[in-house]
């Protein structure tokens, strides 16, 4: 009985995936995400019996697994600026926030010793959260930002004992209007209290493949710029705003650059 079922499934998944673009949206979403749950299962004994437990040293798994998902979902990276990821000892990288697809330009060019900043609610998902929490993610809770702040300030003394570098989302949310969100300033305030340099990532506009509210995911590159070193020695807390709308406007021009259209601006920064 169980066969009867299974020919008609094989003889209409390959008609809808080629007909229909809402299925393939969808079908792509729920492989991806199913698929990185899965390679997570898979990850965290080896991440385990590798470091012992919590260590940003898991990355470098995390990193190998994750890198030829791409190509399941029919992705390419086309990657610019390399050499201004060899800086040595620690440093902020921020980058634009589009989708979770962001996870996979991300280990595409993840440094050694970088982990990165996350909202808690992913510590709870499942596998994934598990795997994040071995890699040495740092989970911060949005909705207060009070105890954001202990955390962020405390990730600033670790870097500085351990040499880490920290991957952060300065707009603080996926945006996927075709532009840049303002700016919140706890990557900045982070930068200048550990007094290290920030290396802006810029990823290129994701809407000539990924339209959510059209449901289409096609095939597409996307485009990573990385753009050189910005200094925070000497600088204070007050240099903080300066500072972010400095990064805003590198950043934005660069989108721009490398999307190949014209978008209008939601502003530099805020609180």
């Amino acid at each position: 009985m169980d066969a009867v079922w299974i020919l008609p499934v094989l003889l209409v998944l390959p008609l809808l995936l080629w007909t229909s673009s809402t299925f393939v949206f969808y079908f792509k979403k729920c492989f991806y995400v199913a698929y990185m749950m899965l390679l997570a299962v898979i990850a965290i004994p080896i991440c385990i019996l590798k470091s012992g437990g919590r260590d940003i040293e898991n990355m470098r798994v995390i990193r190998f697994m994750v890198r030829h998902v791409k190509y399941f979902l029919g992705l390419r990276f086309q990657v610019s600026g390399w050499e201004h990821l060899q800086t040595d000892g620690p440093y902020v990288i921020i980058s634009n926030h589009q989708s979770s697809l962001d996870v996979l330009g991300m280990m595409e060019v993840l440094p050694d010793r970088c982990s990165t900043i996350a909202k808690k609610e992913l510590l709870w998902a499942g596998t994934v959260g598990m795997i994040c929490w071995l890699g040495g993610i740092v989970f911060i809770n949005r909705k207060k930002t009070s105890d954001a702040k202990n955390v962020m300030s405390d990730a600033a003394k670790t870097m500085l004992a351990d040499k880490i570098r920290l991957w952060v989302f300065p707009e603080g949310t996926r945006n996927q209007n075709g532009g840049l969100l303002p700016f919140k300033k706890g990557a900045f305030h982070l930068a200048i209290q550990a007094q290290v340099p920030i290396v802006p990532i810029v990823f290129s506009s994701y809407s000539n493949f990924y339209l959510r509210k059209e449901k289409e995911f096609k095939s597409g590159t996307i485009t990573l710029k990385i753009l050189p070193k910005i200094e925070t020695k000497g600088l204070t807390a007050d240099d903080v705003t300066l500072l972010s709308e400095q990064s805003f406007g590198i950043m934005r021009s660069a989108f721009l650059e490398i999307s190949g259209q014209s978008v209008q601006s939601n502003g530099p920064s805020t609180h």
